[in-house]
Order: structure tokens, then C-alpha cells, then sequence
């Protein structure tokens, strides 16, 4: 994928900014009414909405961060699964496995980068041999094609850089990975170019259903919104959300996973995802190849009780890095360029839910953890098909348009392919293609400029829609141009300019009238 959002589609965001901006001056925004609400714009929010967006309904996302898939889905490790390591029967091994076929057309509609990679699960001990078969019978059950157990010589072949001590693998070459938020941009992007509407900066602070049988949505900044339908993809407060409805029969247990990005020069370490043999809590710290070139080791699985404790720590540190050297020696702790925490959402019973409930019209989407990237769009389909039962006529829409409407480009790929005269031909109709912003990532001024346009206004949404700041120096080069341009575009004070909303703001003390940060 070359790019997240047509304009158009960012018109739509740039109106729901004013429409926000219109509520605080006036107050409250009365008589929303839609067929569906989904609460959350992850993943699982994103492809619900693309899905339901074929049909002639009136649907919403309303999310309460300043973009979508800042939430869970932003620190995603972003493999699509084989589908192997879930228990037959499980609903996780069931939408996995389905929705793994779904990517390759996925990727073409959407135009998000995908790289089927495989994965392989190594095994160092006679015990670890004897988990993978007990892997691979799984794999079997749950119809996960072309896998293989293969010897040390043929994994070793495979991936040279492995430990030399490594007795063999479980391999599945369906595996894939994809850049997790390019995914949700995507989703989210054509659900909006298919009529979908967004409120972002949106937290929900009530959900009840009135005497006609319409819900009632009341927001954090006043917006009130009623529908027929409520689906709840509301990540790590999915239980909040259904317990206003007095639907308390699950419990979101926060996750805490510590991830670790290599530098660029070590992008070529592995070619496959890397997997131990799974713990009880999770598949265990992965090395991890990544569509935009460095690799990702980790996660850490930790039981935590905050929803919000992102801190990484020493001992994760060093808990990654004896798991990730035991597979692939030469990876070295000084390469890490930044770290960051995901928090899974993991249900009790620790399968997804998803489904009708006791209140009629209110469907789950909750409890997606691992492998949830991979299950988004069957998980999309099961509650279509569940809001199907439950009376929402669904009737096609013949204007759908699955495919993306404009293309993105990104100078760094032509510069690492060394196309300089494709380079030219875009600098020719865009000067602002030669004005280079990230050094690190070789984004240019005309990039930064596009994803402002489209909607992004955070660092944060800059960073992800272009990768400016995701590199090696981490934002300290490019970040005060990044805000400079952000500042120009959008007339936004310099001291409203925030990493990822409300809260974050680079300078949170304002300027005094006549003073310059420099």
C-alpha cells in the first residue's frame, strides 16, 4: 500500500474535526441517528465498518483517540498467522485460519503492504521436538495448508542465521506480515470512501437503550449519538463498554507486552517469522522481519491490572533479549532503535467473543487478542452475519467500491531501488518531493503535506501514514519540521500540536504573545 486515505475520505475527518470543534462552542450535538455504531476503531472496528459499508446503511465509528488505530492495534506485531497455534475447535483457530486466505485480495483492493514470509517454530530440545508435533496435529485439524516439519539442515538453509544449535522447525509457509496501522488506514479509509462516517477524540461515557428500543450514545465532549445496532470493538474496554448495558458476564485482563525495533542495518537477520515453542501465556518472544525493512523482537506476556501502563522496564529488556540471542545470536541489544508496549485484551475464558447478547441488538467483538490481526476480517463477516440474525436488513449496495481511489507515493522506495529517473518525473509535477523532512526514512515535504491533507495532525499520525520519526534517531531530526508544516497547513498553534492527542502536546505551556521557541 503506497497510501491510507483518498482526499475525499479525509474531507470526511477534516469535517467530523469541525464538528468537534462546533461542540464546544455550542454544546451539545443532538439526533445522530444511525442503523449501526461501532464503538472503536482498531482493527477489528476498521474491518467491521468496511464490511457493513457494502450495504445501504448508515454506519459510524466513533473512537476516543485522535486517529484510528492508536489504540491495541498500534502496537501490533503485525504477522498474519498460519493458524497452528490455537486449540481446534476455538473460535481464535476457526476465524484465523479463514481469514488468513482473505489477505492476498485484501492487499490488492487495499494496496497495504503484505509479504507472505512463513514462520518457523524451532525446536532446541527432544521436548521442544515433541511440542512441535503436538503443533503440527493442531495445525492439521484446523486445515492449516502446506505445513512441514523439516530437519536442522533445512532450517538452517532457510535462515542461516539462526543458532546452529537448533534441532529442527515446524514451518508454515502461509504466514505473512503487514504493517498493522497501513492495515487499519486502509480498512477504515474505504469504509469512509463507501459512506461510513467517523467521529474521532470521541470517548463513550454512556450507552443505553431507550423505550423505542434505539440506543443511546453519550460522548465525553457532548456528542450524543442513538442507533438500532451497537457493535463493540472497543479493545481493552470492551467490558466497560457492555457493562453499561449490564452485560457483565466477561472481564478484559490487560496484557502487558514489551516490543524492541532493531535498527534498518540488521533488517536482513531473518527472512521468516521466528517463533519458540509457545508458554501457557503466550507464543512466546518472536524475531520479528517487518515489511518496512527493521525487525521487531518480543513481546513479553505480563498479567497487569492498569489498562494504560505502557512503561517498558529493565527486565523486559533483558528477558527479549536472552529469548531472541537463543534463537538468532547476532542480534544485539545495542541495535534497538526505540521499544513500546502493546497491552493485549485478553477475555476470561481467553477466546474471542463474538456475538449477540442478552440485549437485543448489541453485538460483542471483544476479547481479540492474538491472533485477532490475522481473524479482523473473518471476525467482520461473523457479525454481519450476526447482526443479520438479530433484524438489520442488509441490503447490497451496488455503488460499493472495494478498491482504492489514489495512489501514494513514497520516495524511499524509489531511492532504494535507485529509480532516479521515476524520481525526477515526480519531483517535475511536486517540488515539495525534493524537500527531504526524515533523513532516516527518506520522507519528503510532499509526503509529510499529503497526510496532513488526509487528516493526520498528530506526530504519531504523521509517523505512521509516512514513517517520518521511525527511524534510527527516532523523530530528532525531523520533528520540528514535522510540526512547522503541520503548524502551516492546518493554522494550528505550535502549542496544540501533540504526539498522539489530548494530553501529549509537544509544548504544553502556550507561548507568550511576541516570544519564539526558537
Amino acid at each position: 500500500m503506497k497510501q491510507a486515505f483518498a482526499n475525499n475520505v479525509y474531507d470526511c475527518i477534516i469535517l467530523e474535526l469541525k464538528i468537534t470543534d462546533t461542540k464546544q462552542k455550542t454544546g451539545r450535538i443532538m439526533n445522530h441517528k444511525y442503523d449501526v455504531i461501532v464503538i472503536g476503531a482498531g482493527v477489528v472496528g476498521a474491518a467491521v465498518a468496511r464490511s457493513l459499508s457494502r450495504y445501504k446503511l448508515r454506519v459510524a465509528v466513533v473512537e476516543k483517540e485522535a486517529d484510528v488505530s492508536f489504540g491495541t492495534s498500534k502496537a501490533n506485531s503485525g504477522i498474519i498467522h498460519a493458524g497452528f497455534h490455537d486449540e481446534p475447535g476455538s473460535l481464535k483457530a476457526k476465524l484465523a485460519v479463514a481469514a488468513n486466505r482473505e489477505f492476498d485480495r485484501l492487499c490488492e483492493e487495499l494496496e497495504f503492504p503484505f509479504e507472505r514470509r512463513g514462520e518457523l517454530m524451532l525446536a532446541f530440545t527432544e521436548e521442544d521436538v515433541r511440542i512441535l508435533q503436538f503443533y503440527f496435529a493442531w495445525g492439521k485439524k484446523n486445515n492449516v495448508p502446506y505445513m512441514e516439519l523439516i530437519g536442522r539442515e533445512r532450517t538452517l538453509e532457510m535462515e542461516p542465521n539462526i543458532n546452529p544449535d537448533v534441532m529442527g522447525a515446524l514451518y508454515a509457509p502461509t504466514a505473512g506480515i503487514i504493517c498493522p496501522y497501513e492495515y487499519c488506514f486502509a480498512l477504515m479509509g474505504n469504509a469512509l470512501e463507501n459512506g461510513v462516517e467517523l467521529f474521532l477524540n470521541e470517548k463513550v461515557i454512556w450507552l443505553g437503550k431507550k423505550e423505542n428500543g434505539e440506543f443511546e450514545i453519550d460522548t465525553e465532549n457532548g456528542l450524543k449519538l442513538n442507533s438500532t445496532y451497537v457493535v463493540n470493538a472497543a479493545g481493552l474496554y470492551a467490558d466497560d463498554i457492555a457493562g453499561y448495558l449490564g452485560i457483565t458476564d466477561f472481564k478484559i485482563l490487560p496484557r502487558k507486552g514489551e516490543e524492541y525495533l532493531l535498527d534498518r542495518r540488521v533488517g536482513n537477520l531473518v527472512r521468516s517469522v521466528i517463533f519458540p515453542v509457545p508458554t501457557k501465556t503466550s507464543k512466546g518472544m518472536l524475531v520479528i522481519p517487518t515489511v518496512d525493512g527493521p525487525v521487531m523482537v518480543g513481546p513479553t506476556a505480563l498479567d497487569i491490572e492498569a489498562k494504560d501502563d505502557y512503561a517498558t522496564t529493565r527486565d523486559g529488556l533483558k528477558n527479549v533479549f536472552m529469548h531472541a540471542q537463543k534463537m538468532v545470536p547476532s542480534i544485539r541489544s545495542s541495535d534497538i532503535i526505540t521499544s513500546f508496549v502493546g497491552i493485549r485484551p485478553v477475555a476470561t475464558g481467553n477466546d474471542f467473543i463474538v456475538g449477540a447478547t442478552k440485549v437485543k441488538g448489541f453485538i460483542n467483538a471483544a476479547g481479540i487478542q492474538s491472533p485477532g490481526l490475522t481473524a479482523s476480517p473473518a471476525i467482520a463477516e461473523m457479525v454481519s452475519s450476526v447482526l443479520l440474525k438479530e433484524g438489520l436488513r442488509m441490503e447490497v449496495k451496488p455503488e460499493f467500491n472495494p478498491h482504492k481511489r489514489m495512489s501514494f507515493t513514497r520516495v524511499r522506495h524509489l531511492l532504494e531501488e535507485r529509480n532516479f529517473g521515476k524520481f525526477r518525473e515526480i519531483i517535475a509535477g511536486n517540488k515539495n518531493y525534493s524537500k527531504l523532512v526524515c533523513r532516516c526514512e527518506n520522507v519528503t515535504e510532499a509526503e509529510i503535506i499529503g497526510a496532513i491533507h488526509r487528516g493526520h495532525t498528530t506526530l504519531d499520525g504523521i509517523k505512521f501514514a509516512t514513517r517520518a520519526g521511525t527511524g534510527r534517531c527516532q523523530g530528532g531530526f525531523c520533528t520540528s519540521r514535522v510540526m512547522e508544516i503541520i503548524h502551516r497547513e492546518t493554522g494550528m498553534p505550535i502549542e496544540q500540536i501533540s504526539k498522539k492527542g489530548k494530553g501529549s502536546e509537544i509544548f504544553p505551556i502556550p507561548l507568550r504573545k511576541g516570544v519564539s521557541r526558537g
